[in-house]
């Protein structure tokens, strides 16, 4: 089962997503029968394990697939709504730096097995770089002209977990998302500055920093006992052309192994996101390199998720529209 978050009529809502359109949860859950207490906007309440809301979310699923016929007028095609981030305002993001062999290698790496290495992880400051499905990326206009996507399988967690086992640790996952972890490959600050040791490390993590560079979305695909984040495949196109494809088979550290290893030195809460990692197929290795213009759109998917799509804007026209836009989060 999917869910997002949209807003139709200025209001936030639940939906249950279909790919090409959004059924109203609260509606659903009034048509089939489903009491849903204390229902809000607040996806997490409705995602495993813990979620307060799940079993309900869970009824509606069955008896929707028993009784579609009735339930057809509660949804809505997706060009008729707005949709959201589906947690807007995470403790945590963190995200993953050459997680497959074949982008650390188009990069100039020396892609390691798992066992001679570690995985390396970062941060994104979630309430400006999150951006949602539909949304504008906005070139920025401090260094708009080597801005770059990566395709990545997202982990949302709904359990509070340190510590934990590698078996264990799929148990504390509430559901699955795509991320677009767009890059500025070469951010400075100061391109005149005195050159210092770590000016090159500081650089790159600056570049993942600027707003609207994480687009999240469509929707979450709700964890289930038996689902297993390790053999989907990934594809991202830039103006219809393929630019990545992969699968999430190809990591070198699964999900399950990253959750474990994050849990040894940080707490994850419920609502914290993972961003896993890219594969092989970003602008910056190609020959010759393709950086992102305004007018291009970005459509990145994950088997059994949804497409995740975002035009791209330089900052002038990105600022001129932002009264209006009526989508994405206002920075």
């Amino acid at each position: 089962m999917r869910l997002c978050r949209y807003e139709r009529d200025g209001n936030p809502r639940i939906g249950v997503y279909e790919g090409d359109r959004v059924g109203d949860l609260a509606l659903l859950g009034r048509e089939l029968g489903v009491d849903l207490p204390g229902l809000s906007d607040d996806l997490l309440d409705c995602l495993p394990p813990d979620g307060p809301l799940v079993e309900a979310v869970h009824r509606i699923g069955e008896r929707l697939t028993e009784r579609r016929p009735r339930c057809e007028s509660l949804f809505s095609p997706l060009e008729s709504v707005k949709l959201l981030v589906p947690l807007p305002r995470p403790n945590k993001v963190l995200l993953l730096a050459g997680n497959y062999a074949e982008h650390v290698r188009e990069g100039g790496g020396r892609a390691a097995e798992r066992h001679q290495t570690f995985p390396y992880f970062f941060s994104k400051p979630p309430s400006t770089t999150l951006n949602d499905p539909g949304a504008p990326v906005c070139l920025p206009a401090s260094s708009p002209d080597h801005i770059d996507w990566e395709i990545e399988l997202g982990v949302i967690l709904g359990r509070r977990c340190r510590q934990v086992s590698e078996a264990e640790a799929l148990d504390h996952v509430a559901g699955y998302t795509v991320c677009n972890d767009i890059s500025d490959r070469k951010f400075q600050i100061n391109p005149n500055r005195t050159q210092r040791e770590r000016d090159r490390f500081f650089d790159w993590l600056h570049g993942k920093w600027h707003d609207t560079f994480l687009p999240l979305g469509p929707c979450v695909r709700l964890a289930e006992k038996n689902l297993d984040p390790q053999n989907w495949k990934l594809r991202l196109t830039l103006n219809g052309q393929v630019m990545q494809e992969g699968s999430t088979s190809q990591m070198v550290f699964p999900v399950a192994a990253l959750i474990s290893i994050l849990s040894t030195f940080v707490t994850l809460e419920p609502g914290d996101i993972l961003s896993t990692g890219t594969p092989a197929g970003v602008g910056f290795a190609r020959k010759p390199p393709v950086f992102l213009r305004s007018g291009d759109l970005l459509e990145a998917s994950i088997e059994g998720i949804g497409v995740l799509t975002s035009p791209v804007l330089d900052e002038t026209t990105y600022r001129a529209m932002a009264p209006q836009r009526g989508a994405g989060r206002k920075v």
